[in-house]
């Protein structure tokens, strides 16, 4: 293994590293994901239900630990992998138009936690999937896998060029697009209605951009305390799912 400035989440040609029993089992029972290699423990190996041909490494915890950034809870499981591939938003769409799930559109929201987070709530909330813009969204890796628990393998994400313009086509397709910020007149218990709902959050401190406000039908705020000015991404994305969810 190369030291100095090797990157422990990437491995060669693009492939991955995913670590942690929820993330690496995940993956394993995705058909949609390309396992190209697994190490870990005799232990937490001999847990799993290993496709056949799949090229395995035992190691201790130690080997491992240095396999990945320092600290990172590998639970004795490392795999190398490839990244899925695309899902379009048309084809997304057409998947959603019989139900009445949520879709999750994040506006330059860029740090790996946050997402994967999200991605976690989306599956509890059973959003049809997650919208970002391609150049300002943090790509699949380690640290994204590992805060979604295992749910970055179940929850569609879309990834577009043109932001605004993927707004027009959910618009399109039936959604009604509400943007959480501060600024709204009204909190979104009030927005909802009963049309299908496209959520729209933008990253902490910036917020959404103006021109992506512009092409939401309205904005709304979670009624939070005015002690407190605003909420994690990830956390305002969890509370806005369970209303999406349990409105009447």
């Amino acid at each position: 293994m190369k030291r100095g400035k090797h990157n422990p989440n990437m491995a060669s040609g693009g492939r991955m590293r995913f670590w942690g029993r929820h993330a690496v089992t995940a993956a394993l029972a995705n058909p949609n994901r390309n396992i190209r290699k697994l190490w870990g423990t005799h232990e937490a190996v001999g847990s799993l239900d290993l496709p056949p041909g799949l090229p395995v490494t035992y190691a201790d915890a130690a080997d491992l630990g240095r396999m990945v950034p320092s600290d990172a809870p590998h639970q004795g499981l490392v795999a190398e992998l490839d990244p899925l591939e695309d899902i379009y938003l048309e084809d997304l769409l057409i998947q959603g138009a019989d139900n009445g799930r949520p879709l999750l559109i994040l506006d330059q929201v860029t740090d790996p936690h946050n997402v994967g987070a999200i991605i976690r709530s989306a599956a509890a909330f059973d959003a049809l999937g997650i919208v970002t813009q391609d150049r300002h969204a943090p790509p699949e890796s380690g640290a994204l896998a590992k805060a979604a628990s295992g749910m970055l393998e179940i929850v569609p994400w879309v990834r577009v060029v043109n932001l605004a313009r993927a707004l027009d086509e959910i618009a399109e397709a039936g959604f009604w697009r509400i943007g959480l910020t501060g600024e709204g007149t009204r909190t979104l218990g009030e927005a909802m209605g009963s049309a299908r709902l496209a959520l729209v959050l933008g990253a902490e401190g910036e917020g959404m951009r103006h021109n992506i406000m512009a092409h939401c039908d309205e904005l709304a705020r979670l009624p939070i305390s005015p002690q407190v000015e605003s909420l994690n991404v990830s956390n305002a994305a969890a509370i806005a799912l369970y209303a999406a969810a349990a409105r009447s």
